[in-house]
């Protein structure tokens, strides 16, 4: 049936198991033959292997991504109605550049630009109330 090879206390036994019915086997040890009772069934248990998915990795994980900066916020200094606006989303503008017009308690207000930057968005159209403090264009630095 089948074959083992045992070393107890540095001492090699060749066990041959000849029969096994119910709890008695018929075992060979070294030429030997002995009848042996099975007090205990013993069961073999497999360990499951874990078996995981390859980690995929998008195509541009290699690059290094550019975090954007916060944009710089224009801001609305009155209540009032936007008139007009001078600036489109990725012009260029520097300080003092006019971005917009807007009316404020019977007046028309010039917007100037207080950095030098890209338009990142522009959050107002002609015709448009705004509060004071609402974010009237937003540019990238």
């Amino acid at each position: 049936m089948k074959k083992f090879k045992f070393t107890i206390r540095g001492h090699e036994y060749d066990v041959e198991v000849k029969n096994f019915e119910d709890r008695q086997a018929l075992i060979e040890v070294n030429g030997t033959s002995y009848e042996v009772e099975l007090h205990k069934e013993v069961k073999e248990t497999k360990t499951p292997k874990l078996v995981r998915k390859p980690i995929e990795t998008p195509k541009d994980a290699h690059e290094i991504k550019k975090e954007d900066k916060p944009a710089f916020k224009v801001k609305a200094p009155l209540p009032g109605t936007i008139m007009q606006v001078f600036v489109r989303v990725g012009d260029e503008v520097k300080k003092g550049d006019r971005l917009l017009i807007y009316e404020a308690m019977k007046m028309e207000n010039n917007v100037m630009s207080e950095k030098e930057g890209t338009i990142r968005s522009v959050k107002v159209t002609p015709g448009d109330n705004v509060l004071q403090d609402d974010v009237l264009i937003e540019i990238a630095n």
